[in-house]
Parts: structure tokens; sequence; C-alpha cells
């Protein structure tokens, strides 16, 4: 028989189907059902992140892998590396525990986005960060990180984007890290002049 009339593989067959529709679709449930959850004990047990500052460095990755895995609620950890960092004899420790945490927790967003759903609405600030990830790439991320209301939306934008998980990851623990260390250090120093102003 002819080489050329051989029956070439179907590459368009049940693999392929499975990582186009499956593969993504996973890595949107997997993100909703983290968030859901966490988003459910936030509300129900408030007590539960008071009771985690007990625990201290380890307490500052716990909350900061917990809060920041929410994209549905709005809150931040910044109050609670600040307070750490006032109470904690190491504050670049707490920043640094924070931070990867941090970058942990928000690979929800990012799986989120990967799934290929479109999952915010595309307005002018979504656009315009959206551009400035095109057009920077993990750059981008690393200086949006350090604001934290703003940075799901570059979680969700970097997986719909298909930006290496690795450099998501990198970028968003640099940038976070540095954040949360000038925070808990800033803790740290109003802690300390309290006296001054007793």
């Amino acid at each position: 028989m002819d080489e050329t009339n051989r029956i070439k593989p179907d590459k368009t067959g049940i693999w392929a189907w499975f990582k186009k529709r499956i593969v993504p679709l996973s890595g949107l449930l997997v993100a909703l059902v983290i968030i859901v959850a966490v988003g459910w004990v936030y509300l129900q047990h408030p007590e539960i992140f008071k009771d985690l500052q007990a625990y201290g460095y380890s307490g500052a990755f716990i909350i900061s892998v917990i809060l920041n895995a929410t994209i549905i609620i709005p809150v931040s950890n910044m109050t609670v590396i600040f307070a750490l960092g006032a109470t904690l004899p190491l504050p670049y420790v707490v920043g640094l525990a924070g931070g990867l945490g941090a970058a942990i927790g928000e690979m929800t967003g990012y799986l989120a986005g990967r799934s290929g759903r479109d999952l915010l609405a595309k307005n002018k600030m979504y656009q315009r960060v959206e551009g400035w990830v095109k057009r920077w790439g993990w750059i981008a991320v690393f200086l949006l990180s350090i604001f934290p209301f703003v940075f799901d939306v570059v979680g969700i934008i970097a997986g719909a984007l298909r930006m290496p998980v690795w450099k998501f990851f990198l970028a968003a623990w640099l940038g976070r890290t540095i954040s949360y260390v000038i925070v808990a250090y800033l803790g740290s120093l109003g802690f300390r002049a309290i006296p001054w102003f007793g």
C-alpha cells in the first residue's frame, strides 16, 4: 500500500475533546468550590479568622491563603498582616508567610479565568487591565499584585490569556510579599510608637 494512502491517526478524537471541554471545566469547578466554601466559612464563622491570628507566622500564611482565594467577597487580610507585624518579633517573616499564602490563594482566580468562561463583565476597567497584562505580561501582574482589591481581576485575566502558571504565581508571590512586608513593618513601627504618645 502506498505510504501516502495510509489512514492518519485522528487527532480530534476523545482526547482532544476531553482537553478542550473537560479540563477547563474542571479548573472552573475547583475554583468555584473553593470560593464558595471560603465565602461561606468567612460569613458564618468569622471567629475562625480571629483564632488563626494566635498561630503567629503560620496564621499569617493560612489567613492569606483563605482570604485571597475569595473572588466574590471583597475582603483583605492587610489588617491581619498589620496586626501580626505589630505583635510578632520578625515583621519580614510575617510578610514572607503572608505573601506565599496570598499567591497560593490567588490561584483560584487564575484557574477560573483559565476555564475560558466569561466570568466578568468586560467593562472599561477590565479592558484596561487586560491591555496591561497583554502588553507587559508578568510585569503587569507583579505591579498590580501590590493592590489587593484590583488583583482578583488580574488573576482571572491572566488565566484567560493563558499566561504560564509559573509566571503568574511567581509575579503574584513577589508583588504580594513586598506589599505584606511593608504593611507588617508599618504595624511594627506603629506598635513601637505607641509609648511615645502614651
